[in-house]
């Protein structure tokens, strides 16, 4: 029997602590890399949504960015044209007749298939017609080629979105009027080419009209009263609640309720501007100024919670300096602290905006759900918004707007990139210049 030396009993003890903090180590080095795989699998999966989600959207609106239109050569009846009013002239019925003669078909005494083969062409074919007549009215007894869009059922399915291997009573084509779409394409008569009618008309209740313009502007109008409200206001009020505004109860409760409304549901702020803005100062209804009056008091709390960070990153030695050279607080704020915070102050206030530009359910209850063709001139007129566009489309029974929804979703889309792109270019050149 040996005794252990007290040598020995350290090294042993010795030796087992370092055995724990080796396990100990290999455990949160373990742990660690755990956590970065998390983080990498949280982000992958949020890129995989997105992803989804974006090629879903292309997927459904890529179709809407090109069309089909018809070309077909119209002998101007003097018979049948009124020299005087020929907005009243039936100039697709003459079209259509014209054109079943062309392809050798004959009508029948009810004229039925006249009425199938105008039912392929578009609603604007008449107001071409009409405005060449009125603008030229020598045309008058000539053959003119027109021009003009297919019909909406005619476009998708020529896009490939209704199937002629599809029951005919299960479609709004008939097997007849499909039959010459194919003869009409394989003879040069129509051909595709770049929707540009989708970004230069406004909405129309005819879906191979209609376009995004007016909404574009709608939204943009908006926004500018947005901006010349919420912008100053809200950067007001954070300088004077971070620098100026003394430590007491009024203005930790001034605080808390920023906080709070920067919680509530924009649908709120919809109620509110129906009650205040039209109701009790009876500004007009679905007007760009009632919805930037709308949309400024949503993103008020947001810009000035944004403004007020900015400015408490600013270092309290650029104050104190400032203080110490004789500086008032009011030029310390505006001449020192502001500039340094403008980066954080304008990020703030674009992405801010872009929110406000996305919101859907204020515009509703201030009357934007409403058909607005055209495209609005001044703040006071109505008009529609990208938002509450894309629902109408969406709500839509005729199932050429789908796609149509699908592409003002893009436009949408494309609209917010570039507003958090110029924050990020202007956060940049201010970070530069100071």
């Amino acid at each position: 029997m040996t005794d252990a030396t007290p040598d020995r009993i350290d090294g042993v003890a010795a030796k087992g602590r370092l055995d724990r903090l080796r396990a100990g180590l290999k455990r949160r080095h373990a742990k660690e890399t755990r956590f970065k795989w998390y983080g990498r699998l949280a982000i992958a999966a949020a890129m995989l949504f997105l992803a989804v989600l974006l090629v879903r959207i292309v997927e459904q609106g890529h179709t809407a960015f090109y069309t089909h239109t018809v070309t077909v050569p119209v002998y101007m009846d003097p018979a049948r044209i009124d020299r005087a009013y020929p907005q009243g002239s039936n100039f697709e019925q003459l079209a259509a007749e014209q054109q079943l003669a062309r392809m050798g078909i004959q009508d029948d005494a009810a004229g039925t298939r006249a009425a199938q083969m105008k039912r392929l062409f578009s609603s604007e074919l008449k107001f071409v017609a009409a405005d060449l007549v009125s603008k030229r009215s020598e045309v008058i007894g000539e053959t003119v080629p027109l021009a003009v869009p297919l019909s909406d059922d005619a476009d998708l399915y020529l896009k490939g979105e209704i199937s002629k291997d599809t029951p005919e009573d299960q479609r709004r084509l008939t097997d007849q009027q499909i039959a010459w779409l194919d003869r009409m394409q394989t003879e040069g008569v129509i051909g595709s080419h770049f929707n540009t009618a989708l970004f230069t008309n406004g909405d129309s209740t005819q879906p191979e009209l209609a376009g995004v313009l007016g909404a574009v502007v709608g939204s943009a109008l908006m926004l500018m009263v947005t901006a010349l409200i919420a912008i100053p206001l809200g950067v007001g009020a954070a300088i004077w609640l971070e620098e100026f505004a003394p430590k007491n109860k009024l203005t930790d409760i001034i605080e808390v309720n920023i906080n709070n409304l920067a919680a509530v549901p924009s649908i709120v702020y919809g109620l509110l501007g129906l009650a205040l803005f039209i109701n009790w100062m009876h500004l007009p209804r679905a007007s760009p100024i009632v919805g930037g009056l709308v949309l400024a008091l949503m993103a008020l709390p947001t810009l000035v919670i944004a403004t007020r960070s900015a400015l408490k990153a600013v270092p309290p030695s650029i104050r104190e300096a400032a203080l110490a050279m004789g500086a008032s607080k009011t030029q310390t704020v505006f001449s020192h602290v502001l500039p340094l915070a403008m980066p954080g102050v304008m990020t703030g206030a674009i992405i801010s905006m872009a929110h406000a530009l996305g919101e859907t359910a204020p515009l509703l209850l201030i009357g934007m759900v409403s058909f607005v063709p055209g495209v609005p001139a001044a703040i006071d007129q109505p008009v529609g918004a990208l938002p509450s566009l894309i629902y109408i489309w969406e709500n839509a029974s005729e199932r050429a707007f789908h796609e149509r929804t699908a592409a003002a979703i893009i436009v949408l889309l494309v609209f917010m990139i570039i507003m958090n792109a110029a924050a990020i270019i202007l956060r940049r050149r201010f970070e530069r210049r100071w």
